[in-house]
């Protein structure tokens, strides 16, 4: 016999009392029970057809997570992840799509800290919402191979400025493809793109990251670089991405603070809690000695060359990585160790370049000998002679054993281990200019200035 009596029963059937019927809505975007996912992947990762997503973040001083994002109208305490219990928290939530924006909502005792994915590859703007990536791509660039680095020709490119549009608007990934085939048709092989990933604002040369994994807005976001780099494959021209991971930021710096906690006023779980933490462009060096920061710069560079097809990288500053304040520093070393050895491993055909500046040979030397295991390294023994020799206007003390010097000079005796150049962005910014216009300033489309700045491309 019905107890009609039971609030929760009416006429003969079970249902749902109003309270009930709130958490049910509250949970309706949550796979039940809640338990951390089993599924792999940092940030957040689609799957089910692209109905469901996977939500991974690293939190380690958090009391609690949630995600909150337009499926759920920015609820920000109805879908909590769980916690793996190593500082990371996670969940499968379902009823979401590629295209969505989401944050995480971090509470550490009385902080409630609304932040972005660390590991997003999309981002509305640099202190915008994470958006979840559909990373599927019509790849087709099956015949593709890799030139040889012996024959690499490399042109820099800052996208923002390489086939800009009238009125102020930077560049994009799409108005450089546009001219790639004018690239071809020089010689060269191999671009290399001044940083990417997200910076604040729309113009800069890209060495203030905010977002290491998120590609800048600007310029097209990650489905524009994919294109960018399947055309460049097309046509036989391998990509080089610009890496910083030397500092981060320091400005929109969502990583800063992450979760809340932090020592002596210093940035939080991504960064050293010390003086080490000092560079030249702000306190926001990494912590490379951290495991869970390692393993995030380490998938930063193993998602460009797999997912991306990027065909290696220049590291920026390298200096800045093997050494701090005060002195070397075993952590940074290690960390480019890690990444080489496993970029070999994997991938050897492809080329990893650090700009150290230093002329030190134990940056390309293998990690078994004990060296960085850099394939080649940018080279100022070459760069600055060469300009001063082809630059004046006379040639009276014009010293050719100084070319001779250049040309010669090597690492470890092998050649290739150099990439030689007459102008890089340092080398025609910050107060000088391009080969031709040093030579011939306001005519640098002189006879003059372009015979000898061509005499300058000869020699590389």
């Amino acid at each position: 016999m019905t107890d009609r009596s039971n609030p929760q029963i009416k006429n003969g059937r079970h249902y749902v009392s109003i309270y009930a019927k709130q958490q049910i809505q509250a949970r309706i975007t949550a796979d039940l029970p809640a338990f951390a996912s089993k599924r792999p992947g940092m940030g957040s990762k689609p799957y089910n057809n692209k109905t469901a997503a996977t939500f991974r973040v690293w939190a380690p001083n958090a009391n609690s997570v949630h995600l909150a994002g337009q499926f759920n109208s920015w609820n920000s305490t109805n879908i909590p992840l769980v916690s793996e219990g190593n500082g990371i928290w996670s969940f499968d939530v379902r009823s979401v799509t590629p295209g969505q924006q989401y944050l995480y909502v971090i509470r550490n005792g009385t902080q409630t800290l609304w932040k972005p994915d660390p590991y997003e590859e999309q981002i509305v703007n640099s202190v915008g919402n994470s958006i979840i990536f559909d990373d599927d791509f019509q790849w087709t660039d099956s015949s593709y191979s890799m030139p040889n680095w012996n024959s690499m020709i490399i042109y820099q490119m800052h996208i923002g400025t390489f086939n800009d549009t009238p009125g102020g608007v930077p560049g994009t990934f799409d108005t450089a493809i546009q001219r790639l085939d004018y690239l071809n048709e020089l010689g060269v092989n191999a671009i290399k793109l001044l940083p990417v990933f997200e910076f604040p604002g729309d113009f800069s040369w890209g060495y203030n990251p905010s977002h290491p994994f998120a590609i800048e807005t600007a310029y097209g976001g990650p489905s524009g670089l994919k294109r960018f780099i399947n055309q460049a494959h097309n046509r036989g021209i391998a990509v080089l991405l610009d890496v910083v991971y030397n500092h981060l930021g320091p400005t929109d710096l969502s990583l800063w603070k992450f979760d809340g906690w932090s020592q002596g006023n210093y940035g939080g779980i991504y960064f050293y809690q010390d003086n080490r933490s000092q560079t030249p462009w702000g306190d926001t060096r990494p912590d490379f000695g951290r495991s869970q920061v390692r393993q995030y710069l380490r998938d930063n560079a193993m998602t460009l060359l797999n997912d991306f097809r990027a065909d290696g990288f220049r590291f920026d500053s390298v200096l800045n990585i093997r050494t701090h304040n005060a002195g070397d520093n075993p952590d940074g070393w290690s960390l480019v160790q890690w990444i080489n050895n496993e970029i070999n491993a994997t991938q050897p055909w492809k080329i990893s370049i650090a700009e150290d500046l230093q002329g030190n040979p134990w940056i390309t030397k293998t990690t078994g000998e004990g060296g960085a295991g850099f394939d080649s390294q940018w080279t100022p023994s070459f760069v600055h002679p060469i300009r001063i020799i082809i630059v004046p206007g006379s040639f009276d003390g014009r010293d050719m054993n100084v070319v001779k010097s250049s040309l010669e000079s090597r690492y470890n005796g092998d050649a290739f281990q150099s990439v030689v150049y007459t102008e890089s962005h340092d080398e025609v910014a910050n107060g000088r200019s391009r080969v031709a216009e040093e030579i011939w300033p306001g005519n640098a489309g002189s006879w003059g200035s372009r015979k000898r700045s061509t005499l300058g491309g000869a020699l590389v």
